[in-house]
């Protein structure tokens, strides 16, 4: 079991200002990711029976975007389309001092095997649904109305943002470029935030 103060590094404030004029919401804007996270280790798990280490373009991918980034990779693994085996590596990230984010690749389809959402959200304490909301909007302009099947989903589970994606090396570099990195130091400072102790 992690420490309690295993997130203390990450922990900060999240003050909200309200102005009038421009120079203020300049200032409001600053103040509102004056907290966010400046160093991010990530932990990726590609879920998929049929791939091998060797074989995994969506992990490659997920990886090569954050690490252009400048998030470090700190964990990365290759598992089974097994529930139990989904949810406990999940949950082990989450215990990690070196793991700010965990990202998933594979298992969010409808067939019988992907079971990668019933196992993460279970751990899940807050539910991020405009992340699945947007993805699908985004997938559209791809693949049309296929984005029905597609049931991405994205929580926090401990105090670590935790991002489950589809399969497809399209689908991870859209969601991984085009919402993950914008909004993640953003989330984890907000995460792992404590609030001002009353005077």
């Amino acid at each position: 079991m992690a420490e309690e103060t295993r997130h203390d590094d990450r922990k900060n404030d999240h003050d909200h200002h309200e102005g009038d004029g421009e120079d203020d919401h300049g200032d409001h804007d600053h103040d509102h990711h004056a907290q966010d996270a400046e160093e991010i280790r990530a932990g990726v798990v590609t879920v998929s029976s049929s791939r091998e280490s060797g074989d995994d373009p969506s992990g490659n991918a997920i990886i090569e975007i954050l690490e252009g980034e400048g998030i470090e990779l700190t964990h990365r693994e290759l598992i089974p389309d097994e529930f139990d085996r989904v949810q406990r590596s999940v949950d082990n990230l989450t215990d990690r001092e070196d793991v700010d984010l965990i990202v998933t690749t594979g298992g969010t389809g409808v067939t019988p095997d992907d079971v990668t959402v019933e196992a993460v959200e279970p751990l899940v304490s807050k539910t991020l649904p405009g992340f699945g909301e947007l993805f699908r909007r985004l997938s559209y302009d791809e693949v049309g109305t296929h984005v029905v099947a597609t049931r991405a989903i994205a929580g926090v589970a401990d105090g670590v943002p935790v991002f489950c994606l589809p399969g497809s090396e399209n689908a991870v570099r859209l969601g991984t470029r085009e919402i993950i990195v914008e909004e993640v130091p953003h989330l984890i400072g907000l995460a792992t935030r404590e609030d001002e102790p009353e005077a």
